[in-house]
C-alpha cells in the first residue's frame, strides 16, 4: 500500500475555524487530497453502541452536542486500552490520495501514533480569539472544553506551523501558506 505524500494535522479549538480552512484547502486541491476524520470512526462506533444517529452525530448541531460528553468519556476509556485505535480505524478508511488532511487531532497520543506510522507530516495549529470562536457559536461547556479531548495539546510545542483565523483575510492568508507548503513536499 502507498501512503499520501504528506498528511497535514490540524488542531484547534471548538469554532477556531479548522474545518473551514480544511475545506478550503480541499476545494483547491481536489482529489489529489482527503479528508480523514478521527471523529468518523469513534462517531460511527459509538452511535452503533448507544442506537444513535451516526450521520446527526458526524454534524455540527445539537444533537452531537447532546451526546457530547458521554462520547467523549466512552472514547477515552477505549483510547486506554488502545491509544491508536480511532487513529487507525480513520486511516483503514481512507482513500490513499497524495495528501492527507487529518482534520480533528486532539490528543498527543494522535500526534505519536501519526509519527510513528507515518512519514512527511506537517503539524498545523489554528487559532482563533474566544470573542471570533463565540460570535461563530462556542460556548464554554464544563466537561466539554476543560478536559482532554480539547486541552492535552494547549502545551504542545512542536508545531510545523500555527495560523490565527479570526477573519476572512486570516483565513485565506492561512490556508495559501498551507497549499504553498503542501505543493512543495508533493512534488
Amino acid at each position: 500500500m502507498q501512503n499520501p505524500k504528506i498528511i497535514l494535522l490540524f488542531s484547534g479549538k471548538r469554532k477556531s475555524g479548522k474545518d473551514f480552512i480544511c475545506e478550503q484547502i480541499k476545494n483547491i486541491l481536489k482529489e489529489e487530497c482527503e479528508i480523514v476524520r478521527i471523529s468518523g470512526p469513534l462517531k460511527k462506533l459509538y452511535a452503533k453502541n448507544h442506537q444513535l444517529d451516526f450521520k446527526e452525530l458526524m454534524g455540527d448541531g445539537p444533537y452531537k452536542e447532546k451526546y457530547r460528553i458521554d462520547m467523549i468519556n466512552w472514547s477515552d476509556e477505549v483510547r486506554s486500552e488502545d491509544p491508536g485505535y480511532f487513529c487507525r480505524a480513520a486511516c483503514k478508511d481512507a482513500k490513499i490520495t497524495p495528501v492527507w488532511i487529518v482534520s480533528d487531532i486532539r490528543r498527543k497520543t494522535d500526534i505519536n501514533w501519526f509519527k510513528e506510522n507515518f512519514k512527511n507530516l506537517c503539524v498545523l495549529r489554528i487559532y482563533a480569539e474566544t470573542d471570533v470562536r463565540i460570535a461563530r457559536g462556542y460556548k464554554y461547556t464544563e466537561g466539554i472544553d476543560n478536559v482532554v479531548s480539547e486541552c492535552d495539546l494547549d502545551d504542545f510545542e512542536h508545531w510545523d506551523l500555527q495560523l490565527s483565523n479570526n477573519n476572512s483575510d486570516e483565513s485565506k492568508k492561512a490556508v495559501e501558506q498551507i497549499i504553498a507548503i503542501t505543493s512543495e513536499r508533493i512534488k
